[in-house]
């Protein structure tokens, strides 16, 4: 057969070995690339592995040394807590052994008052004992509620309000 008496069917089959051979070669050439990618990226990986890892490690550790130091703070606290607590009933076990005399001595010196008041106005003793009774009783729970609400109104001023001048 010569060159010039091809058929058509020739010709393509001609072409589409051509094509076949192109794209091989096309194939072979970006999978070629594509292995030199593949190496670059798994020497990337290694030495990312190498670099950080070491670093992984010394975070952890440096984990644990905060979370150490983390359980000695929760028991530095716990022992205020326990300190505080120990304070508050202190300060009320004070506050009640002075305040308790103090509303006694009160209510004491306003019974002596109004008995002695109320003696010379009827000269009754029996009617002076009652007023006296019923005063010191009154200026007792005056004082009581005093105290209540002076330690309502200082609890209020440490809560963050502004104390009243």
């Amino acid at each position: 057969m010569s060159t010039l008496a091809s058929t058509a069917g020739d010709v393509l089959d001609y072409a589409l070995a051509a094509f076949f051979v192109a794209s091989g070669l096309g194939l072979a050439y970006m999978l070629v690339r594509l292995g030199g990618t593949f190496g670059r990226l798994s020497s990337f990986i290694q030495g990312t592995e190498r670099e950080l890892l070491p670093v992984i490690e010394k975070a952890g550790g440096t984990i644990d040394l905060v979370n150490k130091e983390l359980d000695k703070l929760d028991v530095v606290t716990d022992s205020a807590v326990s300190m505080a607590e120990s304070a508050d009933t202190a300060v009320r076990a004070v506050s009640t052994a002075i305040t308790t005399p103090v509303k006694k001595v009160t209510g004491l010196a306003a019974a002596v008052s109004h008995g002695v008041s109320a003696f010379r106005a009827r000269h009754d003793f029996g009617d002076a004992v009652t007023v006296a009774k019923a005063a010191g009783a009154r200026r007792e729970a005056e004082l009581d509620e005093e105290l209540r609400t002076a330690g309502k109104s200082s609890a209020e001023d440490t809560i963050g309000q502004p104390p009243s001048i």
